[in-house]
């Protein structure tokens, strides 16, 4: 699979463009794992790894680009920001899900695990992001 090295994208952050296939996925988990273990925040580390599944899951599906960036930021030291930017200008849509349905729930779980989570408008596509905060405040 072909895509650029990570690499520190400010204070402190890891960028990576990945190709928009499924394999990609666990690339993005891998990073976001990494990300937290560096900063001492494992325990952040599986819902991180959920949170991170879901935005580049989506981003798969309905990107309208052959990659998306995946960017693992840190603004402050108790919490994390996961960003996942694509070309696609279509913001996320919740829909119910029925009961059958294998999928149309990664927005719940994203709302569920995350403390914020939101959309960038960007001149030329989008970010969906997702906030990560240490549970003792920290």
């Amino acid at each position: 699979m072909a895509m650029t090295a990570s690499r520190p994208t400010g204070h402190p952050g890891y960028s990576e463009t990945l190709l928009r296939r499924p394999e990609s996925v666990a690339v993005a988990r891998r990073l976001v794992r990494c990300a937290l273990t560096a900063w001492g925040l494992e325990e952040l580390a599986d819902d991180g790894a959920l949170v991170v599944s879901e935005l580049v899951t989506n981003a798969v599906q309905h990107a309208r680009s052959e990659v998306i960036r995946l960017v693992v930021s840190r603004p402050g030291p108790g919490t994390v920001r996961i960003g996942v930017v694509d070309k696609s200008k279509a913001p996320p849509r919740h829909r119910p899900p029925g009961n059958e349905d294998d999928s149309g729930r990664g927005l719940v779980l994203l709302a569920g695990l995350t403390a914020a989570w939101g959309t960038d408008r960007l001149p030329w596509g989008k970010r969906v992001w997702g906030e990560l905060h240490r549970k003792d405040g920290r």
